[in-house]
């Protein structure tokens, strides 16, 4: 049996001293404390596996005792010790965080069976949180999160290039993390001390790219009264990561090309050649194959950032993230909104694994977001999701239950032709209490 450190808090000597005769013949080491007030000394200076509290003492009592032991240190077992005529206060203390009580007087076996019980349960928690933090190791990969099969083969493929120099084109639909991932490949390079810098080709336009890009020497144009380096400048030592590249204009898909190729441009109105080194990282959510065949992506551009390949799988393809996904939104959104949101209840949980989410983690992210900010509760409902389930039911804060009954009920009723007994059946309900809500309702057979 595993040995503990215990604290004895009796005002009666001889309980102490049997006690700890006792305890200490199993072989535990055991400190004594005849007050309340002294058992709080004791424990600002010792960390105890065990406490063992009478509930009844002169001055601090062990309610009292218990209420601070479970403040400061919540995995300490407190058992408390008890007359018969007490039983009341000490079922109240167990509601307060006690693990049990010994009724006065006990046998020493059912003491040692209660110590062994508690260090076995301590032992397991101590192994399921070592286990929890391993598994929160595993399922994160800088700022990406995922525990499917598909994320981890996401995770080992970024270790994989992350140390190389080739180019490497991510694909995926909006909102899968495109942009973490390419973060992630920089943080695990040679470059990581260098320069992220991202260019969101969708959201420059075509008139600044090419000042965006390569910079612009003073006097090139009226507006430019200072010299300015350009993102493939700044870049320099490190990573350019090409956002959206599939929105590239053609005439800037050539000039792109050309500097991907021998790292050599100029700024716009200059006249010196300027030499960049830095690892080119290009994402899209459009089919870029789809784009050469119509004629607005070259093929040669295409191969040149094509070297490695990757792509972000959308969340319905990995719904078993999303509890831990959402778990960590609702972590750090309760912690920036300082609101004491605690969990996400089984029903929203249930209402977010059937959504398809069409905007994928940015979209499971400003749920979450949302949810939090309007959460009356401390655990957030499926009302407080902003989210449209398969069946068409909108799930929103203005949605209310009955609404929502309403909108259910007139589709299985449309769905089975309004049979009355067939759709009583599905709901769970019987013909007369069906008859009741349509008649509440105004539900109208089309």
């Amino acid at each position: 049996m595993k040995r503990a450190r215990l604290l004895i808090v009796d005002d009666e000597l001889i309980m102490r001293e049997s006690l700890a005769g006792w305890l200490q013949r199993d072989g535990h080491e055991v400190v004594t404390a005849a007050s309340g007030e002294e058992a709080l000394i004791k424990i600002k200076e010792t960390r105890f596996d065990i406490l063992l509290v009478d509930i009844k003492m002169e001055g601090i009592s062990g309610l009292e005792v218990l209420k601070n032991v479970k403040e400061s240190d919540p995995d300490t077992a407190v058992v408390m010790i008890t007359a018969y005529g007490s039983i009341q206060t000490a079922i109240e203390a167990i509601k307060k965080g006690a693990y049990d009580y010994l009724l006065k007087p006990f046998d020493p076996n059912e003491l040692g069976v209660l110590i062994e019980k508690i260090l076995e349960n301590q032992a397991q928690a101590r192994e399921n949180l070592y286990l929890r933090e391993q598994f929160k190791e595993t399922a994160r990969f800088e700022s990406l999160i995922g525990q499917s099969r598909v994320m981890q083969e996401i995770f080992e493929l970024i270790q994989k290039v992350a140390p190389l120099n080739s180019t490497v084109l991510i694909t995926g639909e909006t909102g899968t993390g495109k942009g973490l991932a390419a973060k992630a490949i920089h943080s695990h390079s040679p470059r990581c001390h260098g320069p992220f810098v991202v260019v969101n080709c969708g959201a420059i336009p075509e008139n600044l790219m090419e000042s965006e890009l390569f910079g612009y020497q003073k006097g090139a144009f009226t507006d430019a009264k200072t010299t300015k380096k350009g993102r493939l400048e700044m870049a320099h030592g490190g990573t350019l990561f090409l956002d959206e590249i599939g929105e590239i204009s053609m005439r800037m898909q050539i000039d792109l090309l050309r500097v991907l190729e021998d790292k050599i441009f100029y700024r716009v109105g200059g006249t010196q050649p300027i030499e960049a080194d830095f690892r080119v990282i290009a994402a899209t959510n459009r089919n870029i194959q789809e784009s050469i065949k119509d004629g607005i992506f070259r093929e040669d551009l295409y191969y040149r950032l094509n070297v490695i390949s990757f792509k972000m799988p959308s969340l319905k393809e990995r719904k078993e993230d999303i509890p831990l996904l959402a778990e960590h939104f609702l972590h750090r959104f309760s912690q920036e909104t300082n609101k004491q949101i605690e969990r996400i209840s089984r029903e929203a949980m249930d209402e977010m694994m059937l959504y398809e989410w069409p905007g994928n983690v940015r979209e499971l992210e400003n749920a979450i977001e949302r949810s939090v900010v309007i959460s009356k509760t401390i655990a957030i409902i499926p009302e407080d999701l902003p989210i449209i389930r398969p069946d068409g039911i909108f799930i929103s804060p203005d949605n209310t239950l009955e609404q929502i009954e309403k909108t259910h009920i007139n589709r299985m009723l449309c769905e089975n032709e309004w049979n009355i007994s067939v759709t009583a059946k599905i709901l769970g309900i019987d013909r007369s209490t069906l008859y009741s809500k349509i008649k509440r309702y105004d539900i109208l057979k089309p």
